[in-house]
């Protein structure tokens, strides 16, 4: 896989470019903001927000309107939810803070490109999410489960396609208070509550699974 890494600190970037290479991957790497807006195609981007020529929110931006399907993970020592959030807005698809190991970027690496393998699979770009006997029709808004049709809430039903659209993988409750809610301001037991009555509706308490201190998953088996 292709990494482009943007870090201005030598040392550091040496160190992660190294790390990442015995692990498999090819490594570009950018110092400034100018040279990673420049940098040719790659899978994903590991991106310092602490960039010395140019805000990293707006280069996160700027990397996803030429990529729209590019994979980016914000780097940064900012671990104020405000920061994680602003990070996501931005359009990066995971916020890891410093400092960090090697096994939890690699894993939060490895997470972050199974939903952007799953996100341009055709079916959903046909709009229909499958996951296990889990079936749901995005554009006409409904739900089955196997034959039966489940009758959902306009936020649940919102909650459910967040859910699908990375099923198998933890989805933090900070995303999916945004995606659903457009915001993470009270919204954390509104989260818990809709949750709750999704899995009644669905018959199946342990389809969305709680992974504690992180968010919930859509299980796919």
């Amino acid at each position: 896989m292709r990494v482009l890494l943007v870090e201005d600190d030598l040392r550091v970037a040496s160190a992660l470019a190294k790390a990442l290479r015995r692990r498999g991957h090819e490594v570009v790497s950018a110092l400034t903001a100018a040279e990673a807006i420049r940098a040719d195609a790659v899978d994903l981007v590991l991106l310092d927000l602490n960039l010395p020529d140019r805000d990293g929110l707006e280069v996160c931006r700027r990397l996803r309107q030429v990529d729209e399907d590019v994979a980016i993970i914000a780097v940064s020592a900012r671990a104020e939810e405000y920061d994680r959030v602003a990070g996501l807005r931005a359009g990066a698809d995971d916020y890891v803070v410093k400092p960090f190991s090697m096994v939890e970027l690699q894993a939060r690496i490895e997470a972050v490109m199974r939903r952007t393998a799953r996100s341009t699979r055709g079916t959903r770009s046909m709009g229909e999410l499958r996951a296990g006997r889990l079936r749901i029709d995005v554009h006409a808004r409904q739900v089955w489960v196997g034959e039966r049709e489940v009758n959902l809430a306009r936020k649940e039903f919102d909650l459910l396609v967040a859910l699908a659209r990375q099923a198998g993988t933890v989805v933090p409750r900070d995303r999916l208070q945004l995606d659903v809610w457009q915001t993470t301001w009270g919204t954390r037991h509104n989260l818990d509550v809709h949750v709750a009555a999704l899995r009644g509706k669905l018959d199946d308490a342990g389809l969305v699974e709680t992974v504690r201190g992180v968010g919930y998953r859509l299980r796919t088996g």
